[in-house]
């Protein structure tokens, strides 16, 4: 039998399909790719954002002092949230 899908209306005859090694055409990989660009960006940005906020209210690098010379950070990450939103 040779490669490529049956068509159901005429038995015998192959659609060839140009072959790729993820089996998907020119366009769908083009669809997929942006879709796949757009979700890795979103998902990017999400992440940033949420090691931010956890800076913010967590440092995981202390100062020189240790955590206690981090003691006005919170009202300047307050300050900084009134002006973002």
């Amino acid at each position: 039998m040779a490669s490529g899908t049956q068509t159901g209306s005429h038995p015998g005859t192959t659609l060839e399909r140009p072959s790729s090694l993820s089996g998907l055409t020119e366009a769908e990989a083009k669809e997929f790719h942006a879709i796949f660009l757009t979700s890795f960006i979103v998902f990017t940005a999400i992440a940033v954002v949420a090691h931010i906020l956890v800076w913010l209210w967590r440092p995981w690098l202390p100062g020189p002092q240790g955590y206690a010379s981090l003691e006005g950070v919170g009202e300047a990450a307050r300050a900084l949230t009134t002006l973002i939103g």
